[in-house]
């Protein structure tokens, strides 16, 4: 892990222990500030990023559990507890309003330390599955994000309406690329959609979905047509040919 890219802020008014602490953690590599108490927390946290918080129970004003509750509420901040109140109780009431570690004073800077460490990287584990997950929903060709997840189709910042009927077509056809999808696998795609054998309404949805993406319906680049077999999805957008 590289301690350098994260920056820890430790919430506590023991000046003491608190200045302890910066020194400890930032001879360990990572960027550490201070705070007194919860309006100094705010303060801080309104002008800079923070990857962590450690935070004291028992601090004046608001007290340590209601700020992780607040905190919880408004920002995705890894919070570790500290705090002489190092009854069971305490900590259960502390892992349930959201705090991510708690540990009891007094305590070892190394285990404070591994539990930062180790708190982080199941953060920063987090945020790459939710990345993963989130892009494997998305779906790009030619300037446009189709969002899975969404049924939302945007090119340069711009919403491109889209029907239930247009989602799901051009989900069958993402999902699929560079493909020969029969008019009959295409209307399977549509759910609660039943079809006689003479059916060619796919063709007016095709139709449709084209005037959305294509830059000249006429000559389609994204979805092709295959003679006889139905169509084909190209997302690098090669120009039928004439």
């Amino acid at each position: 892990m590289d301690n350098t890219a994260k920056n820890i802020l430790i919430v506590d008014d023991d000046d003491k222990l608190r200045d302890l602490v910066i020194r400890y953690l930032g001879g360990e590599g990572f960027s550490v500030a201070g705070a007194g108490d919860g309006e100094q927390m705010d303060t801080y946290l309104a002008d800079h990023d923070v990857d962590l918080v450690v935070l004291d129970l028992m601090l004046p004003g608001e007290d340590g559990l209601s700020i992780a509750r607040r905190l919880r509420g408004s920002v995705n901040i890894p919070i570790v507890i500290l705090s002489a109140r190092g009854d069971e109780v305490d900590r259960i009431v502390g892992l349930e309003v959201g705090a991510d570690d708690y540990l009891a004073k007094p305590f070892n800077p190394r285990e404070l330390l591994a539990r930062i460490r180790a708190v982080l990287r199941r953060s920063d584990m987090h945020a790459a599955n939710q990345e993963t997950l989130h892009e494997s929903h998305l779906y790009r060709f030619g300037g446009f994000t189709f969002d899975l997840l969404a049924h939302s189709l945007i090119r340069e910042d711009t919403v491109i309406e889209l029907t239930p009927g247009d989602s799901a077509l051009l989900e069958a056809m993402v999902t699929k690329p560079n493909r020969v999808l029969s008019r009959d696998s295409l209307i399977e795609n549509l759910k609660g959609y039943e079809r006689s054998p003479f059916d060619r309404s796919i063709d007016v949805r095709v139709t449709r979905l084209r005037k959305k993406i294509e830059p000249n319906p006429e000559h389609p680049q994204f979805i092709r047509t295959v003679w006889g077999k139905g169509y084909m999805f190209t997302p690098q957008g090669n120009p039928a040919p004439q």
